[in-house]
């Protein structure tokens, strides 16, 4: 089945959720399970890998990260269905949250299966078990449901670089990227949205939202030292509304970097934190930045926040 939508997608997800949480495509691992520390899972994973690696990051750039980053790198692991060529395991807090693998996943993962896959752009997604399938890549990805919510599936984990060195990476921002310049038109920013990211997809909107009724989905755009999502919705082709989504972990470095960038917050509430002049949202309930022009943020000041 084509899921076509961001919303079709969510929609599936909803439905699926119950299943979701209790599935456990991880388990191929010599029975890894999300959430396990790094000392649980590197034990289950020394017996039946060729080598294994733990990298540290001392200041976490992982959006679901707050205190602790760690990837263990993993070479020639043996499963049931196979040998997996190489595969990390990323810890935000001691928690397992993001597995990625790569060389013969695609043989391993899909090949016993007796259910089929939806299909979102390039990927297979069985949902059931958290499973993402690049098949031209031979990469996978299975995630926890915030690993989900920031699109990790289309994050490529550098570590698994044996050459990749963070200190090497100069091209990152603390400041909102300047590209996304709020009330330009399509044609002006459709070129730069491709620029900035890896790769992007074009949807039409289903007209709840009286403001759009275009979206451009940017995936890969720098922001905090991490590659994001950015939804950019078009009303009149006009750009007046930017979702850029984050996690919970890295609120407090966010906070601190809006600050840096647009002054203290002019309202916050339990859910809510806005910034300069009502353009720039902070939304804490599910964690994401909301860009928005002046107009669409005063009509929020008073109609929604009632201010």
């Amino acid at each position: 089945m084509k899921i076509n939508t961001k919303n079709e997608l969510l929609a599936l997800l909803f439905i699926l959720l119950p299943v979701i949480l209790f599935a456990q495509a991880e388990i191929i691992f010599n029975d890894v399970k999300l959430d396990e520390s790094l000392k649980t899972v590197k034990e289950k994973l020394i017996s039946i890998s060729e080598s294994t690696n733990v990298i540290t990051i001392n200041n976490p750039s992982f959006p679901l990260a707050k205190d602790t980053e760690e990837h263990l790198i993993c070479t020639n692991i043996k499963t049931e269905n196979g040998v997996i060529k190489r595969a990390v395991f990323t810890f935000a807090d001691d928690k397992l949250s993001y597995i990625e693998a790569r060389g013969n996943t695609y043989n391993v993962f899909a090949s016993k299966r007796k259910d089929t896959a939806r299909t979102y752009m390039d990927y297979e997604v069985y949902f059931k078990d958290k499973l993402f399938l690049n098949m031209k890549k031979d990469i996978a990805w299975i995630l926890n449901q915030e690993a989900m919510h920031t699109n990790l599936f289309t994050w490529e984990n550098p570590y698994l670089n044996s050459e990749y060195s963070k200190k090497s990476v100069s091209n990152t921002s603390e400041k909102i990227p300047a590209f996304l310049k709020m009330g330009a038109s399509i044609d002006k920013l459709k070129p730069l949205f491709e620029a900035n990211s890896n790769f992007t997809n074009t949807e039409k909107l289903d007209g709840s939202d009286p403001n759009a009724q275009l979206q451009i989905n940017c995936f890969g755009v720098d922001y905090l030292g991490f590659p994001r999502k950015v939804e950019a919705r078009f009303g009149n082709n006009k750009l007046n509304v930017v979702w850029i989504l984050t996690a919970k972990g890295e609120e407090d470095r966010i906070r601190k970097a809006l600050i840096a960038q647009y002054g203290k917050p002019i309202f916050t509430n339990d859910d809510w934190e806005i910034y300069n002049n009502w353009q720039v949202g902070l939304r804490k309930d599910k964690p994401e930045i909301l860009l928005m022009t002046q107009k669409i943020g005063l009509e929020y000041k008073t109609s929604y926040f009632k201010q």
